[in-house]
């Protein structure tokens, strides 16, 4: 199955003219991926979002700022405050730089010393926190102290990545981007985080493509669809808290891929294509090839959210490969039938999927009816 688009391969000369910074944002790439992953497959395309200036959250970034502005909650010249591992930080910072907002960054002492100075060197103010929350890890530890700057800084702005709509609501774009890129598509398969960027295109896809099937891609001991969370080696999708965003009836099945198996993907992806990218974009590319051989169908794409620039330090690096025992076993997911029935497996998948919560947990709090697991 070919793209709709042809652009360079039909000789059509160009690029776009842009005035703003905001002008890069979007309009993607897909490749197509052959790499075994780690067995033959038909193919699957890889939306190359490492290709924007700011990887995929620039998207996100924008739409929730650009929204914010327009209902008044975001003044002139205000500063923006927000919780991240380390991707939205750096779409906020591009964004923020584009529209004259003073980014502040709250990550935590596991976010990558690259990203700080990168960050730093976009002149965003980054705050870490220094220990995780006894019940609610990283991420709670980081919006509580999200909450503290919101208290000292007059005027400050905090986007809510976790539960505001303009997240997915800036991701639709996407969406329509495949609708064109493709005519025909079979499956979409997503890391989850946020569930931004699930929910996003999913709400695109499905009104093109009733049938077409979504696929979450989950980290181990993540307790976004279930498991009792748990401290997770891999950054960018999984999560402690229970975000707001996460469009759980869009869902047809979700995979936990581990951090050998994500680890493994990304070497194959840059030896074999020259694309390659991080943790979500490893575990993301395992299902995909998965998918594509399941379906015996080409017609399957992976969002990559970003490049590889980020993990020269963890992922390509040999040894922080073994000294995390990141060698990887599983070429095949197992199938269980609840998401406790995955832990401690190297892959696995799951087709029931439903919220774990039976209440929605409130604005960045931890959820009253979760398990008080392992910090993250």
């Amino acid at each position: 199955m070919i793209p709709l688009q042809q652009g360079a391969a039909d000789g059509v000369a160009g690029g776009r003219k842009c005035e703003s910074l905001l002008d890069l944002i979007g309009d993607t790439p897909v490749l197509r991926v052959a790499t075994p992953l780690p067995r033959p497959h038909p193919g699957f395309w890889a939306k190359l979002e490492s290709v924007g200036p700011a990887t995929m959250k620039a998207r996100a970034a924008l739409s929730m700022l650009r929204g914010a502005r327009e209902r008044g909650e975001l003044r002139t010249g205000a500063a923006v405050v927000e919780s991240s591992s380390g991707t939205l930080a750096v779409g906020l910072a591009f964004v923020g730089s584009a529209l004259g907002h003073p980014v502040v960054i709250v990550a935590d002492s596991e976010l990558d010393e690259m990203t700080r100075r990168l960050l730093r060197a976009y002149g965003a103010r980054v705050e870490i926190v220094p220990q995780p929350h006894p019940v609610g890890g990283w991420q709670r530890a980081r919006l509580d102290r999200v909450h503290e700057l919101l208290a000292e800084i007059p005027g400050a702005y905090w986007p809510d990545q976790y539960n505001n709509p303009d997240n997915p609501a800036g991701y639709r774009e996407m969406g329509r981007e495949l609708t064109v890129q493709f005519d025909e598509l079979d499956a979409v398969v997503c890391s989850v985080g946020t569930g931004g960027h699930s929910a996003g295109i999913a709400s695109v896809v499905r009104k093109r493509w009733p049938g077409v099937r979504v696929v979450g891609v989950d980290s181990p001991r993540s307790s976004l669809f279930g498991q009792v969370p748990g401290h997770r080696l891999m950054r960018g999708l999984g999560s402690s808290i229970h975000p707001g965003n996460v469009a759980y009836d869009q869902f047809d099945e979700v995979h936990w891929v581990g951090p050998a198996e994500a680890a493994d993907a990304c070497r194959r992806l840059a030896a074999r294509s020259f694309v390659s990218g991080g943790w979500s974009t490893g575990s993301t590319a395992m299902v995909a090839a998965w998918c594509a051989r399941e379906l015996d169908s080409d017609r399957v794409v992976a969002v990559f959210p970003d490049g590889p620039d980020r993990y020269w330090e963890s992922i390509y690096d040999d040894d922080f490969c073994r000294h995390h025992d990141l060698v990887a076993r599983a070429a095949m997911p197992s199938t269980v039938d609840h998401p406790r029935e995955a832990v401690g497996r190297r892959w696995a998948r799951c087709r029931t999927v439903a919220d774990p919560c039976c209440r929605r947990a409130t604005s960045g709090q931890w959820c009253p009816v979760c398990e008080e697991g392992a910090t993250s």
